[in-house]
């Protein structure tokens, strides 16, 4: 047996603990770039706290899924303001586009670069400044990951600036911060949470540490994540759905992703679509059609098994199956509003251009089965 298992160099849990920011952040430089994904009145409790602590900080709007582009702007505001660490403040976008900033104030070249896919895949040579991840939504667990998402206007897909190098020196997860998050987006990023618990557990490079998260994160899903949208102020239940984001997070950067990840990368950068929507929507079909494969052409498969012991957390039954599991999704997001993709504008005669791109994504390799074409187009056939 062996594994490799990294996360941020620090990791901050508990409700209330945005107020310890001065202290935490001590030390790490002379001038933040503060990165909001939320609102500034949102945001003025963090600033607040900053001015108290006498930390200068310049601040950068993040007002959707960060592009090649923006970060490239965002790169230069940084450095002209001569920003020596970094803070984001918001969801994935925002913590994704302070992790790519971060990394590329330290390293030459543009950011294509270093990018995957369609880029040169460069390795970053010199470490980021200091960075911290302090998300106010539960869902993309960016916070302890050593990726950032990235969309390509020109190429139409989303892909990811990835290194070790990139895992932040600060996580600080606070739930009380997503308490003002609307049930829509509780319903999205949760669903994306529970995707992150369920991919890495059944993915071809899980390993016991990773295991032992997913397994504790589908627990605090089950039980938190269907409260959390229809009783928003339920202190426990957005405690539990933060946990299972943040074993996702942990999760999905030891032991890789899925198949629904392979699909939402690519249609979010041919659509514009809320990340968590577009996996919320395949989760379901996309376990269908890898159980149904893997019992036809792979039944002695250990992942079979492990659908079965999703299925069994989920529902809270020793005696469920994989099926039993598909089922328990299917109907949450239907209690949840999830909307089918034909509301992003997800057209047949694109599902061809769409698998083609999936294939190549570093999520589609951790898929317990390659799936074929037929099997990727009735799942889309079906989220449509």
């Amino acid at each position: 047996m062996e594994f490799e298992f990294a996360t941020a160099a620090r990791i901050v849990f508990g409700r209330g603990k945005i107020n310890k920011i001065g202290e935490l952040v001590e030390g790490m430089g002379q001038r933040a770039l503060v990165v909001l994904g939320v609102d500034e009145p949102i945001a003025e409790g963090l600033l607040d706290l900053l001015n108290d602590s006498s930390i200068d900080y310049l601040l950068l709007s993040v007002q959707s899924e960060p592009t090649t582009d923006f970060i490239q702007s965002g790169l230069q505001f940084a450095r002209r303001g001569n920003c020596d660490f970094v803070i984001s403040f918001g969801g994935g976008s925002a913590i994704d586009t302070g992790k790519a900033i971060s990394a590329l104030l330290t390293n030459t070249g543009d950011v294509l670069d270093y990018l995957e896919v369609i880029g040169k895949s460069q390795v970053l040579i010199k470490a980021p400044v200091p960075f911290v991840a302090i998300p106010t939504t539960a869902g993309t667990g960016s916070e302890v990951t050593r990726n950032a998402v990235l969309g390509s206007l020109e190429h139409r897909v989303k892909v990811s600036l990835r290194s070790p190098l990139m895992l932040p020196r600060l996580a600080l997860i606070d739930p009380e911060l997503t308490l003002s998050m609307p049930p829509a987006v509780t319903a999205f990023t949760g669903l994306d949470a529970v995707t992150q618990v369920i991919e890495p557990f059944i993915s071809i490079h899980a390993n016991p540490l990773t295991d032992a998260l997913c397994r504790e994160g589908l627990k605090y899903a089950a039980k938190s994540l269907e409260i959390a949208y229809f009783e928003g102020d339920d202190m426990s239940a957005r405690e539990g759905m933060s946990l299972t984001s943040l074993f996702g997070g942990l999760a999905l950067a030891n032991a890789k992703l899925g198949a629904v990840h392979g699909f939402a990368g690519p249609f979010g950068g041919m659509y514009h679509s809320p990340h968590g929507a577009v996996c919320a929507r395949l989760l379901p079909f996309v376990m269908r059609a890898n159980v149904r494969a893997l019992q036809e052409r792979q039944p002695e498969s250990a992942a079979l098994g492990r659908y079965d012991e999703v299925a069994q957390i989920l529902v809270d039954s020793p005696d469920a199956v994989a099926d039993d599991g598909v089922r328990w999704v299917e109907e949450i997001c239907y209690r949840l509003n999830i909307p089918p993709l034909s509301k992003y504008d997800l057209q047949t005669n694109d599902f061809q251009d769409l698998i083609e791109k999936a294939r190549l994504t570093s999520s589609m390799q951790g898929n317990p089965i390659q799936l074929t074409d037929y099997e990727m187009e009735t799942v889309l056939e079906e989220a449509i």
